[in-house]
């Protein structure tokens, strides 16, 4: 199985928690994910081995976000 690594960021961007986890694939690893995360994080990320594949919320919501409002 490959191991997938979950980054959750505080609300700042930098690193509160890392963790590992095997899990059969990339979805696996997204609900994984979304199950270990605790309410004070609000942000997250899931790479496998140099590639980000998952986070939330999406950055480009963000950025659009403050283009909206600015």
């Amino acid at each position: 199985m490959p191991s997938f690594e979950i980054c959750y960021l505080d609300a700042d961007g930098s690193l509160a928690c890392m963790l590992s986890a095997c899990c059969a694939d990339a979805t696996q690893a997204k609900v994984f994910a979304h199950a270990m995360k605790l309410s004070g994080y609000k942000r997250f990320e899931v790479w496998f081995e140099d590639a980000l594949i998952y986070e939330r919320p999406e950055i480009w919501i963000e950025e659009r976000a403050l283009r909206l409002a600015g």
